[in-house]
């Protein structure tokens, strides 16, 4: 193992991923290294109470002689705070050397709603807003908020200006405060039953003079509310489309949905039409398909289209929509029997064919025994050979936050990991493995030991553990009177482009 850590240090780290390579710079190093993310990362000393900054060759590229704390903000970009002496709770922007960009000063650097790598620096009761390379983009002014995409409201002294993320003033439209642009549009109430409809470049898109508007998320189509809390629809130009006689509304991509008295109807956006159903609820599956919801006196569920008509029995225990390979399916199940239908609604497996995992462009199926991938796309059957059974772990249909690997067992009794095409990215060579849904990390166990991996194969603890435990933030291993932990990393995140 420790040959194998040296050769891969000394290519560090080509074709690793940053949790690797934050590993084996913590071993090359003797110190951990946190934070790392594309290129640098941060080496704690706790006894000196400060911060140093490494890049991936393990080079110390910032190393200040002042207590300080250092956070990685993106890339080769970094927050430092001075904490002791003549400069104590300055802050400053820096590059990997430590270059100031933004000069360290008495000021907050707020980038908790960076948007296209925006600063909102705060000074002496005063607000600006700066660029990544340090640039200033928009002079200290009284007051910036985050606006949504691309926008900043800018408050000066006669009230709240929109700027862009170029620092560029685009209305001279003037707003009493500052507001939150939604799908690039806000509500903004001028009066009982009346108000502007404005987008993010300050135009006036619709006057409202006659409505109580609720909720603009379906722009055009707007939600009103009466007096009485009850709801109803309008179009932005404020004509009527249904009454105010719904005791609640909800927004989704294509329909409205509205309830009275226990029963749904489904206005679409489309057809500009609403539909009443016998139903309490539903749920959007495609092509103008809807699943009716469980309730305590009715636990079965059908598939109905937009007119309210039965297409499929209420006589299933669930119902799921399905997007594989980018074509819409239906996943239905009852007692132990599955079905899977096309966008047609008509079968897609052979009789005999039993699903086992549901993954985002195949399927996982198994007829007597044996186990094949099956692509939707391809109406192809593929055997997994020597595979004898697939590990439970809580996930069945694998989502795009959740990797398409499942766990499986060969005829030799040893466990390892499959993609979504049956290919083996973890070896058949451990006695149990262990997965947690949507965690980059995975415990494999040889023997009596443990050991954590990756998806990416890489060796992260070496199978030398006693026995492990996991809490919501890692995983925790014990080994004699060793004690070691690993944070758990975003899945996604590592498997995204670099």
């Amino acid at each position: 193992m420790k040959k194998l850590i040296f050769v891969l240090i000394s290519s560090v780290c080509l074709g690793q991923t940053d949790q690797y390579k934050q590993i084996l710079l913590s071993k090359k190093l003797g110190k951990e290294v946190r934070s790392y993310s594309k290129g640098y990362g941060l080496i704690i000393d706790p006894e000196a109470d400060k911060t140093s900054i490494v890049d991936s060759l393990g080079v110390i590229t910032f190393d200040s002689p002042e207590k300080n704390e250092i956070s990685h903000l993106f890339k080769n970009r970094f927050i430092l705070k001075i904490k002791d002496g003549e400069r104590k709770d300055k802050i400053a922007l820096i590059d990997g050397k430590g270059k100031e960009l933004i000069p360290l000063d008495n000021q907050k650097l707020d980038v908790s709603w960076s948007i296209n790598e925006r600063i909102i620096a705060t000074k002496e009761g005063k607000e600006s807003v700066f660029d990544y390379n340090g640039k200033q983009v928009i002079p200290y002014s009284e007051k910036i908020k985050f606006a949504g995409q691309n926008r900043f409201f800018v408050k000066n002294e006669d009230g709240w200006y929109i700027y862009d993320a170029d620092g560029k003033k685009v209305s001279d439209k003037k707003f009493e405060k500052n507001l939150y642009f939604y799908k690039n549009r806000v509500y903004i109430s001028t009066g009982p039953k009346q108000g502007e409809i404005v987008d993010n470049n300050g135009q006036v898109l619709n006057t409202i003079s006659h409505s109580e508007v609720d909720n603009i998320g379906s722009y055009p189509f707007l939600i009103t509310k009466s007096k009485g809390n009850k709801y109803g629809i309008i179009d932005a130009e404020e004509n009527p489309i249904t009454e105010e006689i719904y005791d609640e509304s909800f927004l989704g991509t294509k329909y409205i949905y509205l309830i009275k008295k226990d029963k749904l109807s489904i206005f679409s956006k489309e057809t500009k039409q609403l539909y009443p159903t016998e139903f309490s609820y539903v749920k959007s599956l495609f092509n103008n398909m809807f699943t009716t919801q469980k309730t305590l006196k009715s636990p079965k569920v059908a598939v109905i289209n937009i007119n309210g008509e039965i297409v499929i029995p209420k006589e299933y225990d669930s119902i799921e929509g399905i997007k594989i390979s980018g074509e819409n399916f239906v996943y239905l199940t009852k007692g132990g029997e599955q079905r899977f239908l096309d966008k047609d609604l008509k079968d897609v497996l052979e009789p005999g064919f039993q699903i086992e995992r549901i993954l985002p462009n195949t399927l996982i199926v198994s007829k007597e025994g044996v186990f094949y991938t099956y692509s939707v796309k391809d109406k192809i059957y593929e055997e997994l050979k020597n595979i004898v059974s697939l590990k439970e772990n809580g996930v069945f249909y694998y989502t795009e936050t959740i990797y398409p690997a499942i766990v499986a067992q060969n005829s030799n009794g040893l466990f390892g990991i499959l993609d979504e095409k049956g290919k083996e990215i973890i070896p058949f060579q451990y006695d149990d493995i262990f997965t947690f849904v949507s965690e980059n990390e995975i415990v494999v166990k040889k023997g009596d030991k443990f050991g954590v991996t990756n998806y990416e194969n890489e060796p992260l603890k070496e199978v030398i553990y006693d026995k492990y435990s996991v809490d919501k933030q890692g995983i925790k291993l014990n080994s004699g009177q060793t004690t070691d932990y690993l944070f758990f990393t975003d899945l996604v995140g590592e498997k995204s482009p670099q």
